[in-house]
């Protein structure tokens, strides 16, 4: 059903968070789970009128988020403690909204986004564990986590990406920015967190960049791989594509217009 615009006069932005196990990503699509789907249910119970969510970055298919950010528009006022607790109401438990604001009617978050982190999380281990089994690659082979950070420094830096995105991706301007490229270890020493913060990614961006770190850190091929994959700008001089379990968008930071309501929870 479209939405009227004379019903639709109250901007909201939602700050959502999901385990994106059972999802086939964020965007809506017919006859399959999604985030947004769901969330546009869940928006759709409450104000029959609303607009459909709009997001900040299109996940993939079992990539997680701890800060995703998407707005509607809604023909209700409501406070924005009021969204917060009746969204929840009626999602599943593999999402959660985390906090609501009002925000300016047809407001475009996308558009907005300054900076995007992503952290993808290995786990080095012979035997699974079931404590991690969703939210990180299990890895049973030796790493050499020295060599992987160096090659990592590689990536930092406005760059041309083309080498690193999958065939599907059909956008033709493929130099970003990244500002940062890292490892660091998680509260668990077995988990490595590779860290990437950049203004925009492309699609399956990080995690070629992950596969060819890999593929660099247990000796599959020398360390100058990113350097060399970034001047040729051949999908095949790069990694390989690590699986989207160990994924997950942890923020993102975006330019807010300044009619802007406090966020519930603060």
């Amino acid at each position: 059903m479209s939405v009227n615009p004379r019903e639709a006069r109250f901007g909201v932005l939602l700050e959502v968070a999901y385990a994106g196990t059972n999802f086939h990503g964020w965007a809506a699509q017919e006859a399959t789970r999604t985030v947004a789907g769901e969330l546009h249910g869940a928006i759709r119970a409450v104000d029959p009128h609303a607009s459909k969510p709009r997001g900040t970055s299109r996940t993939d298919a079992g990539v997680h988020a701890n800060r995703q950010l998407a707005a509607f528009d809604s023909s209700v006022e409501i406070p924005a403690r009021g969204w917060v607790l009746a969204l929840n109401q009626h999602l599943p438990d593999d999402v959660a909204v985390r906090k609501a604001r009002a925000i300016t009617r047809a407001f475009e978050p996308r558009f907005g986004a300054k900076q995007k982190r992503y952290v993808y999380r290995i786990l080095r281990d012979r035997v699974r564990d079931p404590m991690w089994h969703a939210r990180s690659w299990r890895i049973g082979w030796p790493l050499d986590v020295a060599r992987l950070a160096r090659e990592a420094k590689a990536i930092e830096g406005t760059h041309d990406f083309r080498a690193f995105r999958s065939a599907a991706d059909p956008r033709t301007e493929t130099v970003r920015t990244l500002t940062l490229a890292a490892v660091a270890s998680g509260y668990d020493p077995r988990v490595l967190e590779l860290i990437f913060e950049g203004n925009a990614f492309l699609y399956n961006m990080v995690r070629i960049l992950v596969g060819t770190l890999v593929d660099v850190a247990r000796g599959q091929r020398p360390e100058g791989t990113v350097a060399r994959a970034l001047a040729s700008g051949l999908r095949k001089d790069a990694g390989m594509t690590a699986p989207a379990v160990g994924l997950t968008l942890e923020d993102i930071e975006i330019a807010l217009p300044e009619e802007v309501g406090e966020p519930w929870p603060l």
